[in-house]
């Protein structure tokens, strides 16, 4: 008789009950005898036979344990080859492990604890959203976000850097849905990325600024200019969809143009401290190092965007791991943390001399420009989901049906 002793087991609700150290089953082939209760190794399925056994236990414990009989039915959805999806889900260069188009709300988030290839791009930007947050809330037992003006550009950015991850995880959760809530993910992905702009134009408008600069033309319309971009962003972005089936290219470089029309515009601040310190007229600081490795990692995301490298070049090998969108999401997270440590350290440093040569933040033009982006961008997200074409429900099952 074979016994297991490594795993801990449950033994039912009689005598003896509870969590041990179980000699667990016993393996052979017409065992005799009754079972006590429900006695089953946690990680019996690594057994012989273990799914099996897995499966007879469940059945004999949830009665005692009175669990509901369609917990017991739950299975992870079912995944398909690119050929078998319809092209408006297909990515380039990844050739398996897409969901079904047509999935329901659970099936979507049972997909985010099963191996897809969208399952990596959930989590790099799902816990990140939380280490975000968690950084946001020790600044709020230090800083005082209510009363002290100084700090309502840093409530305002530190608002976005978790809203603009954890959109994204969704968007890339339920965009299995169908094709018009795909594209309708997408539009509040783009959303939160062109909001997430706009906070960085606020940010820099009020810590990052050139001392030469400050008080000037650029300055004074700085965040003005923020919200354009804004705007800009998220409808060039949103448009790229409509064209992407027909024009791809055409598609790709309206959406790539969208998102680096801000980032630059945000950065010139940015760069222009760089360039004059390497010109030596100021002297390097640990804000400006930091903003050099989020200007890196900046880079790196747009090129992985625009590249779809690896996977362009071995079609099928990072399906699942290592492809450019996966990426792309490691390399935004991780600038965003040198950005946001910049930005806390400008603000630190700058504040005496920023305080006494410029004006302090003011409610309207830091939260309520918020308030009014947001209301805008969602009236444009409104507008282009309105203007998506309906797609019966059988003609996407007919797809994969003749498949």
């Amino acid at each position: 008789m074979k016994k297991v002793t490594l795993f801990p087991a449950w033994r039912g609700t009689g005598e003896g009950h509870g969590w041990g150290w179980a000699q667990c089953v016993r393996w052979e082939a017409g065992e005799g005898g009754p079972s006590r209760g429900l006695e089953c190794p946690l990680w019996c399925v690594l057994c012989r036979g273990g799914k099996e056994r897995l499966k007879q236990a469940c059945q004999r414990g949830r009665g005692a344990l009175r669990l509901p009989a369609d917990m017991l039915s739950l299975r992870l959805p079912q995944l398909f080859d690119i050929h078998q999806v319809p092209k408006v889900f297909r990515e380039d260069g990844i050739m398996s492990g897409y969901r079904h188009p047509r999935s329901s709300a659970l099936d979507c988030i049972l997909s985010s604890f099963q191996m897809t290839n969208e399952t990596v791009n959930i989590w790099t930007h799902f816990l990140p959203t939380w280490y975000f947050l968690w950084r946001f809330s020790m600044l709020c037992t230090s800083l005082d976000f209510l009363m002290d003006s100084y700090t309502w550009p840093l409530l305002v950015y530190m608002l976005l850097i978790c809203l603009y991850p954890f959109t994204s995880s969704c968007a890339h959760t339920f965009s299995s849905m169908s094709a018009e809530a795909r594209h309708i993910c997408y539009f509040f992905d783009y959303g939160a990325l062109s909001l997430y702009s706009l906070g960085c134009a606020i940010t820099y408008g009020s810590y990052a600024m050139p001392d030469r600069w400050v008080n000037s033309w650029l300055h004074q319309h700085f965040v003005t200019i923020g919200v354009a971009n804004s705007l800009f962003c998220t409808s060039m972005s949103c448009y790229s969809r409509f064209v992407e089936l027909q024009f791809p290219h055409k598609s790709k470089i309206l959406r790539t143009a969208a998102f680096i029309v801000p980032f630059l515009f945000d950065s010139f601040p940015l760069f222009y401290r760089l360039l004059s310190c390497c010109w030596g007229s100021c002297s390097p600081s640990e804000a400006l190092a930091s903003h050099s490795y989020h200007l890196l990692f900046a880079f790196l995301t747009c090129f992985l965007f625009a590249s779809h490298l690896p996977e362009r070049l071995a079609p099928g090998r990072f399906d699942y791991i290592g492809h450019s969108h996966q990426l792309f999401h490691v390399c935004a997270v991780v600038g965003t943390h040198f950005q946001m440590e910049a930005v806390l350290t400008d603000m630190a440093s700058r504040k005496d001399w920023l305080t006494s040569h410029s004006s302090l933040p003011s409610f309207p033009a830091t939260v309520g420009v918020l308030v009014l982006g947001v209301l805008l961008n969602l009236g444009i997200i409104g507008i282009f989901s309105a203007g998506l074409p309906r797609t019966p429900r059988q003609s996407t099952s007919a797809h994969l049906h003749q498949e």
